[in-house]
């Protein structure tokens, strides 16, 4: 028997789902309104939770456009959306350390706990991932999820849109810490997205100075001018070569080569501009996803003694992120550009993937009667 808070909750789950023909739309999911009613469902440590805010993230569009991200393809109907906070409705009796009416955001993976990844603490590297949103395991753009409680953070007072940003800053946070930035470094930011920009935000409380942001958008180097006053903005022209973009980041670092580049595009030039922008014994830090195979300047790398590493997810970053939030260190507020109901799903992941809109971050949001 399951404890929960009210049975006075009316709307019935839907999910935001694609198919390997692209198609997107809205329709019932699980679990049904009648099971979160009575709490019925629940597995040993699970909760259900009925969730109030997701992110769009760039990797949901492209399993909506694409339908894979390289080995990860969408072969049958799929929910999306892995950027989510809400509140608890119920939890099974096993479990001890979340009630009712707690606000959660929610870490979207389950692991094995037995593998070598999961026993050394880089779980992210789990073999048995069920990492959701990612197929075959359905995401979170639903109203209610059951999920196992040990995934689920609490978030005390914070609001529910700053919950599911946590997410993306965990990317981030992961980025740092592999990564290595520290206080007073010169840093090359790659690609003023939302983890481009979430990544400046971390530099800039990490004290990297100089910080240079590329992209391809003058708006987005605008955004990310107004969201660090100090960061210095390169604007990316089609026909530069890597080795001209990297001559022109360091005159604009002041001459200062990086020591650390945050690549967040996963595009093979910006990737290769980075890795001609650091200094001898640099870094360059892969944070984007893009094509399987691509080509680096290996040379360079190998007479300069840059190290090319990359990540992949994030593990053990959630109370961090919870705390630089809460502490008022990351403002992650003004990130959101738009906001949608969940019945407008569609028309929000048009906005998200049309750069013409401006859209950084794009919200859906679900109001339950709890």
């Amino acid at each position: 028997m399951s404890t929960t808070t009210t049975t006075t909750i009316s709307k019935s789950n839907v999910g935001v789902y694609t198919n390997p023909a692209h198609d997107l739309w809205i329709a019932e999911s699980k679990p049904t309104l009648e099971e979160v009613k009575k709490g019925e469902g629940l597995k040993d440590g699970e909760v259900t939770i009925a969730i109030k805010s997701t992110g769009i993230c760039g990797s949901d569009v492209h399993f909506w456009h694409a339908g894979r991200i390289g080995p990860m393809i969408v072969e049958d109907t799929h929910i999306l959306g892995h950027e989510s906070a809400g509140v608890i409705l119920a939890v099974h009796p096993s479990v001890k350390t979340l009630k009712p009416g707690d606000r959660v955001a929610i870490e979207p993976n389950t692991i094995c706990g037995h593998c070598e990844p999961c026993l050394t603490g880089r779980y992210n590297g789990c073999e048995k991932v069920e990492f959701l949103s990612t197929p075959p395991f359905h995401g979170l753009l639903r109203r209610y999820v059951n999920h196992p409680a040990v995934w689920c953070h609490k978030i005390g007072d914070m609001s529910y849109e700053n919950g599911s940003m946590l997410e993306p800053l965990s990317v981030a946070l992961a980025g740092m810490e592999r990564s290595g930035v520290k206080l007073g470094d010169p840093v090359l930011v790659c690609g003023a997205g939302p983890i481009g920009l979430v990544t400046l935000l971390c530099c800039n409380a990490a004290g990297a100075e100089p910080m240079v942001i590329t992209d391809i958008d003058e708006g987005r180097l605008k955004f990310a001018k107004e969201l660090v006053p100090r960061a210095r903005l390169y604007k990316v022209e089609r026909g530069v070569t890597p080795e001209q973009a990297a001559e022109d980041i360091i005159k604009l670092g002041g001459s200062v080569k990086p020591s650390v580049a945050l690549e967040c595009t996963g595009v093979e030039s910006s990737i290769a501009s980075a890795i001609w922008s650091v200094k001898f014994g640099g870094k360059v830090f892969v944070i984007g996803v893009g094509k399987s195979e691509m080509s680096v300047p290996f040379m360079r790398l190998s007479t300069q003694e840059i190290d090319l590493q990359f990540q992949y997810r994030y593990s053990n970053t959630w109370p961090r992120a919870i705390r630089l939030v809460e502490s008022g260190v990351i403002d992650l507020k003004r990130l959101v550009t738009h906001r949608y109901d969940i019945e407008d799903a569609v028309k929000a992941f048009g906005t998200a993937a049309d750069p013409k809109t401006g859209a950084i971050k794009v919200q859906i949001q679900s109001e339950v009667d709890t």
